[in-house]
């Protein structure tokens, strides 16, 4: 039999499941989410771990006026066959990824954000004919698509739209949003943070807090940024990181999947090498592998079985955000990152969540964004009280391979920055 193609890059479910690409079960993260429900739900996981993608599941499941039961026909989700009758394709959905939000300063920023949510409403566009919808919301949706909508109008939007939604539908709405921090931190990096905090703070709480419009929310992203930030007064936002067990197997893949990947694709003598190179991230109770790893190792392996693991995760983000604390880093640090490559751990005080404006305060804080953006992970000694110092430890081959021959590079630079410095101080 024909093996499966390899979704590389792909991090859309429906068209996975419609091209007969190999797909990894993760459906039952609907079910654990249904059953421990929350109005807003916010789940941080480092980068390349399927958030996109299961974001877009959720959304192929939930979403009102389709039918794609064949598309989770033989997946673990399919046989809650109660669960899927009442919420299968039953809500409206609203799903905005906000990975592309960027710009050198706010107006370009907040330029991108209009696009994206006019993309959404191009896709609602059916929302402009319902004759269950008023003139007013009408006329702000149509700007709104038009990406001419005034300021208040754009950090008004998700409200307006699910607004729009429930009264076409009758039925409340599901809020999808992939990749909430991004528009934050390039704001922190291009000096604009204040306004987009501020932008921020209203187009989340309007559409988490005074929308009656909405059944539930799901939001993604790779740092928890303080709820006194930017979730303020949002009593009923319920968080989900790395340290949590809940939830703790629906990111990334499990040693059994890896194991059954392997399997299917003939390829289990290369076991070792994978567990060895991309194993070793501890979310909560679980051992994982970096998806993006895996899947990419594997179609290459399919091409040639002797190939060697590499490095895939390394340039898939920016690590504008290491190199900053690197800038900062005393000998202390260093030393400690010199032990961490040579297999030791290092104890540190976690703080999950943190304002963009606190990461400049202290280097300890280094420690907290390795830990969340997946660059150290934690040994399988159980967890302490909050403020007790956890072992932090490189998860596998692949990221000391980035600590070498990046981090490393980064320190020789600083210290050649700070050695002309001093020379040309002293040539003056």
């Amino acid at each position: 039999m024909q093996k499966r193609k390899l979704p590389v890059g792909i991090d859309i479910f429906e068209k996975i499941r419609t091209n007969d690409f190999y797909y990894v079960d993760k459906t039952l993260f609907i079910r654990d989410l249904l059953e421990n429900w929350g109005e807003a739900n916010l789940f941080t996981r480092p980068r390349r771990f399927g958030k996109t993608l299961t974001m877009k599941m959720l959304q192929t499941f939930f979403e009102i006026d389709k039918d794609h039961k064949d598309l989770f026909a033989g997946l673990d989700i399919s046989k809650e066959s109660a669960l899927c009758a009442e919420h299968m394709n039953k809500y409206p959905v609203v799903f905005l990824t906000l990975k592309s939000v960027e710009g050198e300063d706010f107006a370009q920023a907040l330029k991108r954000m209009g696009i994206v949510v006019a993309e959404e409403c191009r896709r609602l566009s059916f929302l402009e004919q319902s004759q269950q919808i008023g003139l007013d919301d009408r006329n702000d949706f149509i700007a709104l698509k038009a990406n001419a909508a005034a300021h208040e109008q754009l950090a008004n939007s998700l409200r307006i739209i699910s607004r729009m939604l429930e009264a076409h539908y009758g039925q409340k709405v599901v809020l999808l949003i992939d990749e909430y921090d991004v528009p934050l931190d390039k704001a922190f990096h291009n000096g604009y943070y204040e306004k987009m905090i501020s932008f921020m703070r209203v187009f989340l709480g309007n559409a988490l807090k005074t929308n009656d419009a909405l059944r539930f929310a799901v939001i993604t992203g790779c740092l928890r940024i303080s709820k006194e930030s930017i979730f303020t007064d949002l009593n009923n936002l319920i968080i989900n990181t790395i340290t949590d067990s809940d939830h703790d197997e629906h990111f990334g893949f499990t040693d059994t999947e890896v194991r059954k990947m392997l399997e299917d694709y003939n390829l289990s003598s290369v076991y070792d090498d994978l567990r060895e190179w991309y194993n070793g991230y501890r979310f909560g109770e679980a051992n994982l592998y970096c998806p993006w790893d895996i899947i990419n190792h594997i179609a290459k392996l399919k091409n040639n079985p002797n190939i060697r693991p590499r490095c895939y995760w390394n340039n898939t983000s920016s690590n504008n955000m290491i190199r900053r604390f690197i800038d900062k880093a005393d000998n202390t640090t260093r030393k400690e990152i010199e032990d961490l490559i040579a297999g030791k751990s290092v104890e540190k005080v976690i703080t999950e969540s943190l304002t963009y404006g606190e990461l400049d305060e202290h280097i300890d804080n280094l420690w907290s964004v390795l830990f969340l953006t997946g660059y150290l992970t934690r040994t399988q000694d159980p967890l302490g009280l909050e403020e007790e110092p956890i072992k932090l430890v490189i998860p596998n081959r692949e990221v000391r391979t980035i600590f070498i021959e990046k981090v490393q590079k980064w320190f020789t630079e600083q210290l050649q920055d700070a050695k002309n410095q001093e020379e040309h101080i002293f040539q003056s």
